[in-house]
């Protein structure tokens, strides 16, 4: 899909979310990611959702935000993380309440634990009639920098007729599924540390 490297300003990325074939996006009509990655290993996000808003299903705000399981089962915006040639990987979610998640795996879909987290994820959400925007900020634990690492970007959308669309820089044959191989299409080069 594409590669980050280089100084700041050249790891400043802007790609387009696919809906999976399998599933209804009646009322978005396209999805964006912007994503930088820090030489001192912070990641910022912002998913851009233009549609009709009055149509999706959107989680109330939570005062204070707080981790979270079960977010992708709603509206939600989602990061993988996984080393070249390893197994392991790390998912992240967002939901537009502020609420977060973030989770390491040992092997596909195994050995799922809390990623621990020096730093709570920083999000913000704005929307208007015809967008959503949501912004999160991410610091990297120490053992995800300094080395390169493929990245899946992600997104659920639901509706209040119940439909649920799937979004991802790329998706498997067959039914989706974001942790699948397939997903990690964005090559993101080590962030130096300072």
């Amino acid at each position: 899909m594409g590669a980050l490297h280089g100084d700041d300003e050249s790891r400043n990325m802007r790609l387009s979310l696919q809906c999976h074939p399998l599933t209804p996006a009646s009322a978005v009509d396209e999805m964006i990611v912007e994503w930088s990655l820090s030489d001192s290993g912070t990641i910022w996000l912002r998913y851009h959702v233009d549609g009709t808003v009055s149509e999706l299903k959107l989680p109330d705000h939570a005062d204070p935000a707080q981790r979270m399981d079960g977010l992708w089962q709603h509206s939600c915006f989602e990061l993988f993380l996984k080393k070249p040639g390893s197994e392991r990987y790390c998912e992240f979610n967002f939901s537009p309440s502020g609420n977060w998640a973030a989770y390491s795996f040992s092997d596909y879909r195994e050995g799922m634990e809390q990623l621990a987290m020096a730093k709570t994820p920083e999000i913000e959400t704005d929307c208007s009639d015809t967008h959503i925007g949501l912004e999160a900020t991410v610091q990297l634990p120490d053992s995800w920098q300094g080395s390169a690492v493929d990245a899946g970007l992600s997104a659920v959308i639901e509706t209040h007729n119940a439909e649920r669309s799937l979004w991802a820089l790329a998706h498997p044959a067959g039914k989706p599924d974001f942790h699948h191989q397939d997903c990690f299409t964005l090559n993101i080069e080590a962030a130096e540390r300072s």
